[in-house]
């Protein structure tokens, strides 16, 4: 079926409401608490409409079990009518001819002027709307315990990277680990991604971790960018490697640590423990990065179905995940925002508040940029070569910088 014929059964769904109700099933991989309870609102908002919903969850790998499950469907031409999908992987799917055309639904519904356009690019594939993104996470967080800041004499939020040593070195002397880290190579990979941000600047990060341009990754910046990122390493203790990144957050929560960099998800345990923002804990932009905005936005990517009602309950499901309802109260859930840029946020914490704060303003400004570390700036080749280069660095202090910097380069190269 030619994507123009799906299109056209879909805007017939979408107008015509003597059609059928329908099955939808969804492929994801959201099964932890506050996930799955996210999941069970959209499921509310599809049968209130009528529809049938199937949930097609398989747990465990990140969703590399769910990509294989999907593969496997796709293949014997049976496809969900949705799944979890993110990211540059979005127009490989797409390229394979397989997803359904979206335009009808984002027309109706107005997508291009409630999402930023770097988000919606990310949903298109030759112009056309292939996916429904859900929420944003921000990538370029850095997490801070209140008290042992107070008690290593430390005042304010370190703004610049001097600043931060400055204050790691207080930390330290006081008797905490100035960083607490997952010695995993995402997590390497996200605080790489914030120090390059820092260091550089939005301009920099998109042309060095986005364009992947030779000539940024061997810049004198990107040299600066790997000595930053090793002193840091000098701050986090040695019980790090192969530490998950909620322990490492459960050290800040503990006053073990004092700082954290990790995406928005870490909010959750900080909610989890009872600990209040601007309180407890702080949530800021890791140093030198608070202009910009690093982003993973989750999604789900909508096949091409042969039955007619079923087309219409994938309109109804995409309507439904970009509405104002489900995007409050899966957000509310997730830790993450509404990738509306109109939405509410009264019901919101103060991180999320600024989180959305700096979402409208960065994608005013141009600096709302994709996440390397998650999935979001290149295809899944190049960013894993980059990802192993980078712990490799992180892992061998006998490495130098010279060498991370050229092996780095070398990774990027890779397609």
């Amino acid at each position: 079926m030619k994507l123009s014929h799906v299109a056209t059964a879909v805007a017939l769904a979408v107008a015509g409401s003597a059609a059928m109700a329908g099955e939808v099933e969804v492929l994801h991989w959201w099964t932890s608490g506050g996930e799955a309870k996210s999941v069970g609102e959209l499921k509310k908002i599809m049968q209130t409409k009528g529809n049938t919903w199937k949930d097609f969850a398989v747990a465990g790998g990140g969703g590399d079990n769910a990509m294989t499950v999907l593969k496997s469907r796709v293949v014997a031409g049976n496809p969900p009518a949705a799944a979890q999908i993110k990211g540059p992987a979005i127009q490989e799917w797409a390229a394979e001819g397989v997803l359904a055309n979206l335009d009808p639904v984002a027309k109706a519904e107005k997508w291009d002027s409630l999402l930023p356009k770097v988000v919606a690019d990310g949903m298109k594939y030759k112009g056309n709307y292939v996916a429904a993104p859900v929420n944003v996470h921000r990538v370029n967080w850095m997490w801070a315990n209140e008290a042992v800041l107070k008690k290593s004499g430390v005042t304010g939020v370190p703004m610049t990277w001097d600043e931060f040593f400055a204050a790691a070195d207080k930390i330290k002397k006081a008797g905490f680990i100035p960083v607490a880290h997952g010695g995993q190579n995402w997590q390497d990979f996200t605080t790489f991604e914030s120090v390059v941000l820092g260091v550089g600047g939005p301009k920099f990060y998109q042309d060095a971790l986005i364009k992947l341009d030779q000539k940024a990754l061997t810049s004198p910046t990107m040299t600066k960018s790997l000595e930053t990122f090793r002193k840091v390493k000098g701050y986090t203790d040695a019980a790090s490697p192969g530490r998950d990144w909620n322990l490492a957050t459960a050290m800040v929560i503990q006053e073990k640590a004092a700082f954290q960099f990790m995406g928005d998800w870490a909010k959750g345990e900080f909610t989890a423990a009872g600990k209040v923002p601007g309180k407890d804990y702080i949530c800021a932009a890791a140093p030198g990065t608070a202009n910009a905005y690093t982003f993973n936005v989750d999604s789900f990517a909508m096949f091409k179905l042969k039955d007619a009602a079923a087309q219409k309950a994938q309109a109804d499901l995409a309507a439904a995940i970009m509405g104002t309802e489900f995007q409050e109260v899966f957000n509310l859930n997730k830790g993450s925002i509404p990738v509306r840029l109109n939405m509410d946020m009264a019901k919101f914490d103060d991180c999320a508040k600024l989180s959305s704060k700096d979402f409208v303003a960065s994608s005013k400004a141009g600096t709302l940029l994709p996440s390397i570390a998650h999935g979001m700036a290149v295809k899944p080749a190049a960013e894993g070569a980059i990802k192993d280069a980078v712990s490799q660095f992180w892992n061998d202090d006998k490495i130098s910088v010279a060498d991370g910097v050229k092996s780095i380069a070398k990774a990027a190269a890779i397609q």
